[in-house]
């Protein structure tokens, strides 16, 4: 299958989007006083937002990934 320029850059848009925005997130989670128990141990509040960071992250990545070949081969 070859994807149009458009729906290429829309693919890359969205993998840089999520290396935008979740790293962010984490930072926020990490502050939050939430993700860590009294004597410092993370809590399941932290384990549960880090897998869904994680998660997203590969998402994004192969989105991304997905995208720029596709941009590639329609340049062909």
């Amino acid at each position: 299958m070859v994807l149009s320029r458009r729906w290429s850059v829309f693919l890359v848009a969205v993998g840089v989007w999520s290396w935008v925005i979740w790293p962010r997130f984490l930072l926020a989670i990490w502050r939050d006083d939430r993700a860590w128990s009294a004597s410092g141990a993370p809590t399941g509040f932290f384990w549960i937002h880090a897998a869904l960071i994680a998660v997203s992250l590969t998402v994004g990545t192969a989105v991304g990934v997905l995208g720029i070949r596709g941009w590639r081969s329609a340049r062909r």
